[in-house]
Parts: structure tokens; C-alpha cells; sequence
């Protein structure tokens, strides 16, 4: 797998489409899906989209009763499970306890994500966005595998970022061991993690049913950025200093629901049958970036390369097993 597999299908759709106009006409009556962070943001729009067009959804929450209050008046059939992606305890049991359901898994959505957190340590001394962005939902979804493959068909969104464009995972010192905390190269490179992620995992699953996307959802102004004050997202662009949003940023930025649409078509879609390791944006594969990519755009050669792929899955497989 290579940029050159960054080959957009025409899906029809576009950067502005809903997560509801991707599932139009589209039953998905029998199929469970996970949705990890599916409690606030695109995440929530996401359980909305999937429910709303006959999915069992469970959503696996840090914070239950938040949950609970946010997905309370959502039509469909959606469960509640506790679960912290910083806690490889709590991971294990959740998925203990989904696996002896016997159910089959049909879609996993890895959409839960921190960004630019003060310095933060979980598991073994892991920086936090590199284990709650990428290890926590690698260790879930490796604990998940049985199910997955019992739906003889499923498929595994990770979401990515535009992020990834920053930095290639930081492969020297991934958890700010030797040089000082930046929190927005760590960012990119829990991102460039993600889609390398799902890179690896394709190539590992295909030939049990299980294919793997990786998705940059696209600017939207969600919970996500609770880390960043008014003042950083001024001097970042994202706003005036009055607090409005300006022209250009408002022409980029989507709802929430278009935010969802992108993780919900490569979920779901008959365009990426046989396909699996891409990465997509606005609601269809991602062109390779060339010397006239803007910076919210297309995908970077190092998030789409098979060896890194290989290299991110042996690193973290020790990283884990050393937890």
C-alpha cells in the first residue's frame, strides 16, 4: 500500500454532505456496530446516522451518565458501556464483555480523540494522546478481533486528521521521554498513528473479512477542543478576536453532522468494496498531497506507507504487552 493506492472513487458525495444523506435509502437493520467517543461531537452524530438506519450501536464511555444524557432522546437501538481508553483495565473488560455476547461486530468506529492536552502520562509512562488516540483503541480493537471476524464483512474506522500533515509518528521518542512536551507534534503524531494504524491492520484482517479505513473528518468546532483557549484559537486563525469565526474558517469548517459523514460512508459503502488501508476525506479516498496541496488537504506519503505501518504495529504491539 502506497499513495498511489490514493485513488478517490467518485463517490457522489461531498466536504459539505451529512452523515444522514450518506445512509440515505441504506439499511443497516442487523448490524452491530461500537462507536468509541459516540457520546459527544461527530462521535455523537455518528451514533445518530448509524441507529437511525437500523443499527445497534453501543458507545463505550469514560464518563456513563454523560453518555447517558447525551444519547437519551436519539431514536434506535443504542447501548451505554463504561470504558476508559486511558485504562487498559477498563478496555479488557469491555471487550470481555461484548466478546461473550457472541455477537458479530460489523463496524468499529474509532473516533474518541484528545488534542493538544497539557502533558499528561497514562498506562506505562505513555504520553497521553499517543495512548488514549492510538494504543487504547489498538488494544481494544485487537481484544475485538473474534467479533469482527464473525461478521465475515466488517470493517474498522480510525479517525485520523489533517494533523497527520505536521509530523510523521515521532518514532525516536513517541512519549516525550528525552525532548520537551509540544502538544501539537504529539497530536500529529498520534494522528499519523491513526492512519498507519488502520494501514496495518487491513493488511492483517483482510483475509479474515476484516478491512480498515482511516479518515480526516474535516474542521469542526466540537468538545475536542476544550485544551485550547480563545486566545490560542485566535492566534490560530479559528476565530476572531471577538469570538466570531471568520469568512474563510466558516467556509472550511463543517457541523458536526457533515463531520460524521466521512467515517459513516467508509463504514458503510459499496464505493470501497475490496478496497481497505486508505485514507479518506470528505466522503471519499484522499488524493496523495504534491507540492500544491493545501495544508487541510489530502494525505501526506508517510501516513500511507506500508513499512511504517509494519514498524508502528511492532512498537506498539511491544508498548502494549509491556503495559
Amino acid at each position: 500500500m502506497s499513495a498511489a493506492n490514493q485513488i478517490p472513487t467518485q463517490s457522489g458525495f461531498h466536504a459539505k454532505s451529512t452523515a444522514r444523506e450518506v445512509l440515505e435509502g441504506k439499511s443497516l437493520a442487523g448490524k452491530n456496530a461500537i462507536v468509541t467517543g459516540g457520546y459527544s461531537g461527530i462521535g455523537l452524530e455518528t451514533v445518530r446516522a448509524l441507529a437511525g438506519a437500523g443499527a445497534t450501536v453501543t458507545v463505550p464511555a469514560r464518563r456513563v451518565e454523560a453518555a447517558e444524557a447525551a444519547l437519551g432522546d436519539i431514536a434506535g437501538d443504542i447501548e451505554i458501556a463504561s470504558m476508559d481508553l486511558s485504562d487498559l483495565s477498563t478496555i479488557e473488560k469491555f471487550t470481555n464483555d461484548y466478546e461473550a455476547t457472541g455477537r458479530k461486530l460489523h463496524i468499529l468506529i474509532n473516533n474518541a480523540g484528545i488534542m493538544a492536552c497539557p502533558e499528561t502520562r497514562v498506562g506505562k509512562n505513555w504520553e497521553a494522546q499517543f495512548g488514549v488516540n492510538h494504543l487504547g483503541h489498538m488494544a481494544m480493537t485487537l481484544a475485538l478481533a473474534p467479533s469482527l471476524q464473525r461478521a465475515e464483512g466488517a470493517r474498522v474506522v480510525a479517525l485520523s486528521s489533517t494533523a497527520h500533515i505536521r509530523s510523521d509518528v515521532l518514532w525516536e521518542d513517541p512519549h516525550f521521554q528525552q525532548a520537551p512536551y509540544d502538544k501539537w507534534m504529539a497530536y500529529a503524531s498520534a494522528k499519523s498513528a491513526n492512519a498507519l494504524f488502520a494501514l496495518g491492520l487491513d493488511a492483517r484482517g483482510q483475509s479474515s473479512g476484516v478491512r480498515a479505513f482511516s479518515v480526516h473528518p474535516g474542521g469542526i468546532f466540537t468538545p475536542l477542543q476544550r485544551h485550547l483557549p480563545d486566545e490560542e484559537m485566535v492566534a490560530l486563525g479559528w476565530k476572531n478576536p471577538d469570538g466570531t469565526v471568520p469568512d474563510m474558517i466558516a467556509a472550511l469548517f463543517k457541523t458536526a453532522e457533515q463531520g460524521a459523514s466521512t467515517s459513516v460512508w467508509a463504514a458503510t459503502s459499496d464505493k470501497l468494496d475490496g478496497l481497505g488501508g486508505v485514507y479518506c476525506e470528505d466522503c471519499d479516498i484522499a488524493k496523495p498531497a504534491n507540492e500544491d496541496s493545501q495544508r487541510w488537504e489530502h494525505v501526506r506519503e508517510w501516513a500511507c506507507d506500508d513499512e511504517r505501518a509494519d514498524r508502528l504495529w511492532k512498537i506498539s504491539e511491544a508498548m502494549l504487552a509491556d503495559a
